[in-house]
């Protein structure tokens, strides 16, 4: 079994990582500094749900989970160099998985400074903490924004990503750079994850499944941009969370290994027949505000998936239907009772 800090365990992603990995028995440590670019009584309601109290979290104090067995939980900015070396010293992790980071395409436009302190800073002191700690292998959450406005679909990992069109996206593309980088000149094995279109129970707030569920639900009109002639690539939780636990308890036996991987669902949907599905769980009629275009918006995103297939036989198996079903689900239970 393996020691692994998880950054970002209060985000949507990091929180279903601890649930798997502390499953099989491995020993983690989750981080996160429960910012508030959405609502943190999401937040803290997913680390109630991994056993840690709200009413015991402080900043840089270690708290011990009450329901999972050798789970403990960190409230910390990565942007903190002192703090975190200081966490590495002391808890030599056998490999870090870094989901941590600023999110959301359309805030990097208003709030630049945000991003480039939490995913080009805090990634660095990340890189650095590894190196210095002997760290095994860094997993770190990429973007499939940082295709931009490739036209050639799917989107390989083979394909150019130097168009990006937001700054959450260059900062992405940096990360990689940079863990290309270390591992080249430190012998570091890094790998990482190009993630589409995640959805599913505790989803974020800000992502289409949660805006339209709740206006649909109201009765409000959604904003359906570009007319709707957009296509995304979505990705059920749980199989997501299957590849990035099979990559991140995989440590090779060679060092200085720098990949990039696609992880996503490979069969894009229009945008409006995602809507539509919705409308069929949630049993209710959509009222639409069509819209232009959105700046820093792309119009598909497709992946291919074959090399995280070949490398962790990665399958996505949970089709539409039946994931917007169980999101639904969730969404009425969490927000209407």
């Amino acid at each position: 079994m393996m020691k692994i800090l998880v950054t970002g365990t209060a985000g949507f992603i990091g929180f279903y990582a601890v649930k798997k990995l502390a499953g099989k028995g491995h020993q983690i440590i989750g981080l996160d500094n429960i910012n508030d670019y959405y609502t943190p009584k999401l937040k803290f309601a997913r680390l109630q749900e991994t056993g840690i109290e709200q009413s015991e979290i402080a900043y840089n104090k270690v708290v011990t989970s009450k329901t999972i067995p050798y789970y403990k939980f960190i409230k910390l900015n990565l942007e903190d160099k002192e703090n975190l070396e200081s966490l590495f010293k002391t808890e030599n992790f056998d490999a870090v998985l870094n989901l941590a980071a600023q999110a959301g395409v359309r805030y990097s436009i208003a709030n630049p400074y945000s991003y480039i302190q939490s995913n080009v800073v805090g990634f660095l002191n990340i890189l650095e903490c590894c190196r210095h700690y002997n760290v095994k292998q860094l997993v770190y959450a990429s973007s499939s924004s940082v295709y931009g406005k490739n036209s050639k679909v799917p989107f390989s990992e083979d394909d150019r990503v130097d168009n990006p069109v937001s700054l959450y996206a260059a900062t992405k593309k940096a990360d990689e750079l940079m863990a290309f980088t270390y591992s080249n000149l430190y012998g570091m094995n890094t790998t990482g994850l190009r993630f589409f279109t995640v959805y599913g129970p505790w989803g974020r707030p800000d992502m289409a499944p949660m805006l339209f569920t709740n206006a649909i639900i109201k009765g409000e009109p959604i904003k359906v941009f570009n007319n709707g002639n957009l296509s995304r690539d979505f990705t059920y939780i749980d199989d997501i969370i299957e590849g990035v636990v099979r990559v991140t308890e995989r440590i090779s036996a060679e060092s200085s290994q720098a990949k990039v991987y696609n992880i996503g669902c490979g069969h894009p949907m229009q945008l409006m027949d995602f809507i539509h599905t919705l409308e069929k769980s949630i049993g209710k009629k959509a009222e639409m505000n069509f819209l232009p275009m959105q700046q820093g918006d792309v119009y598909q995103t497709f992946a291919d998936t074959h090399k995280l297939e070949n490398d962790f036989g990665y399958k996505p198996t949970t089709e539409l239907k039946e994931g917007i079903e169980k999101f639904v689900e969730w969404y009425k239970k969490f927000y209407e009772d």
